[in-house]
């Protein structure tokens, strides 16, 4: 096996976040479905709606799956199902909140136990290329468009 190849070797994703009220936004992506985020409860934000938190381990969650998919289908791995649960531990490091640990735990079906080895070994490849697990120490910058009000209130 080896890494993903692509034809591309750049690819751009786009995302827009509208500030709905409260602590609480809309998040869309063109000719995608539009979800409801906010600020976590812990963080004295709403409870039941996806957070930023949320959608940080799931990001990691669904990565490690789809490169598994990937793996599986190139290996020609015989499966039944794949689910994985993953848990994020955010704490505060150095005067900083970070996700210090990331728990991912797939339980994959498989059709025979004779392919144990392959699907730990599909599991290690999907963990190596995993590229949002790979991007999460990634330099963030901000650029802000910021625009006076000029109306009337």
């Amino acid at each position: 096996m080896g890494d993903i190849k692509q034809r591309s070797k750049k690819f751009v994703y786009r995302t827009t976040v509208s500030w709905i009220k409260e602590k609480r936004g809309v998040l869309s992506s063109s000719s995608k479905l539009t979800f409801e985020v906010a600020t976590p409860p812990e963080f004295k934000g709403h409870k039941g709606i996806w957070t930023p938190e949320d959608l940080f381990v799931a990001s990691i969650n669904s990565c490690i799956m789809t490169t598994f998919l990937y793996y599986a289908e190139k290996e020609r791995l015989e499966f039944l199902n794949y689910e994985s649960e993953a848990e994020g531990v955010l704490e505060k490091l150095e005067n900083e909140f970070m996700f210090s640990k990331i728990y991912i735990k797939p339980k994959i079906v498989i059709v025979s136990s004779n392919q144990i080895k392959k699907t730990e070994e599909i599991l290690r490849y999907a963990e190596e290329n995993c590229l949002i697990s790979n991007s999460v120490k990634s330099k963030i910058k901000i650029i802000p468009d910021i625009i006076e009000f000029r109306g009337e209130k």
